[in-house]
């Protein structure tokens, strides 16, 4: 595949060399080399994946795309290269599980494998990269509905994706939930070889989409009365004891190291597994929020416990899983926001284009940018466009800007300092982050 340097950088690049924890060799292999062969079974060392190169530190991928020409490319946060894939014009929404990208459209859903991924054990991980290809293309549903409504323009899986076609993934298995609310599950492993497999059916109709977590599938459906209820399933689509728990009204999602995060109504509805079995809790907002105030676009930093939301267009919410606490932080106008958690500041992206970051406990304001954004998408006469999205990982967050063509890294830990600019040749208005 083509690639291109693209960075007019502002710090260069810190490698972290050190040696895995886990005594797993590592070294870099460019997006479209040559897999290694395949070693003998005795030889074969712990964390091996056929095909991968196993690395020392996350191999973080940005995948952007330009609705309009249908351009997109992968840049690799770690070599600073851009890789271009084939053109995919008219994609309505980005979504991502962590390593494949999922391209919403009228005419279904591309799957491309941006080739970065990390696999959690728990007490120690595992960092690969690969080789970028082409996976293919879901079918819609049987109502048609290949994508998000116009009111579900998104970048990642937690956004409000209205009445389209959902996917969730984890390790073993992908679900694809159509817009009729029919659901099908594909073998990871299929995807991962480059294929969509076969899939196969999930029984009934739901309310949301269907979560993979802890080995199961996760997902609301209509009791008699049309209320959505938690229902739990098996990998094999048979259905399991599952708390008898409501989430009225359900938009968006998370999954956390906490457990599932379900957006209703009135707050939030967090499902747990332990000891074989399901608890559901509720985080309730603990008054009355106006619908347009809801939190529906979850954002997190993946395998952090903080979650943030737009709460209309003056305010943030910031839910903290681990102390089941909402926090309403007065922002001004926001058009996007995220955080790392863990005691690192929120970040919002304002109408003005400038950045700012705030004391989620205080909510008092600690740092902010010059105008970064001449002209925000998705805000004042172009209200329709997709609006920029901050991706955050452990140590920098980035946004995208589309109309400079370019992507910014920010250390949100160093009072919000532009550590690299990249340069694109396209208008990058869909942006998800990958490796994670």
């Amino acid at each position: 595949m083509p690639v291109r340097k693209n960075i007019t950088v502002g710090a260069p690049v810190l490698l972290a060399l050190a040696l895995l924890a886990t005594g797993c060799a590592g070294g870099r292999d460019d997006a479209g080399a040559t897999p290694p062969a395949s070693p003998s079974a005795a030889a074969t060392p712990h964390g091996y994946v056929e095909g991968a190169q196993e690395e020392a530190e996350q191999q973080s991928r940005l995948l952007l795309n330009d609705p309009r020409t249908g351009d997109t490319l992968v840049l690799d946060l770690i070599t600073g290269e851009s890789h271009e894939v084939p053109r995919t014009p008219g994609t309505s929404a980005l979504t991502t599980d962590g390593r494949f990208g999922y391209f919403h459209g009228a005419d279904g859903t591309r799957v491309l494998d941006t080739g970065a991924w990390t696999v959690d054990h728990g007490d120690h991980v595992h960092y690969y990269r690969a080789a970028i290809r082409e996976v293919g293309r879901l079918s819609d549903g049987p109502d048609g509905s290949g994508t998000p409504d116009a009111s579900g323009i998104s970048n990642t899986p937690g956004a409000p994706d209205g009445t389209g076609t959902r996917v969730r993934g984890d390790a073993a298995v992908t679900v694809v939930t159509h817009g009729d609310g029919r659901a099908e599950i594909h073998r990871r492993a299929d995807l991962e070889a480059g294929n969509l497999g076969t899939p196969r059916p999930l029984p009934g109709t739901h309310a949301g989409a269907v979560v993979p977590y802890a080995e199961h599938l996760l997902t609301l459906t209509d009791d008699a009365e049309g209320t959505p209820r938690t229902a739990v399933y098996d990998r094999e689509g048979e259905r399991v004891p599952a708390p008898d728990a409501v989430c009225e009204e359900p938009r968006g999602d998370a999954v956390t190291r906490r457990g599932v995060v379900l957006g209703c109504a009135d707050g939030a509805l967090l499902i747990r597994a332990g000891d074989g079995t399901f608890t559901a809790e509720r985080i309730p907002y603990g008054t009355d929020v106006p619908e347009r105030e809801r939190a529906t676009d979850l954002r997190h930093r993946a395998g952090g416990d903080t979650l943030t939301a737009p709460a209309g267009d003056r305010a943030v919410w910031v839910l903290d899983v681990t102390e089941r606490t909402w926090t309403r932080v007065e922002t001004g106008p926001a058009v996007a926001a995220n955080t790392a958690g863990e005691g690192s500041p929120l970040l919002v992206l304002r109408t003005d284009g400038t950045l700012h970051g705030y004391d989620i406990a205080t909510g008092e304001q600690v740092s902010r940018t010059k105008t970064m954004l001449k002209n925000v998408p998705g805000t004042g006469p172009d209200a329709t466009a997709p609006r920029p999205v901050i991706e955050v990982d452990r140590s920098r967050a980035y946004l995208n800007d589309p109309e400079g063509r370019r992507v910014y890294e920010i250390d949100y830990n160093d009072g919000l300092r532009v550590a690299r600019t990249f340069d694109l040749g396209i208008e990058p208005a869909l942006m998800v982050e990958t490796g994670r």
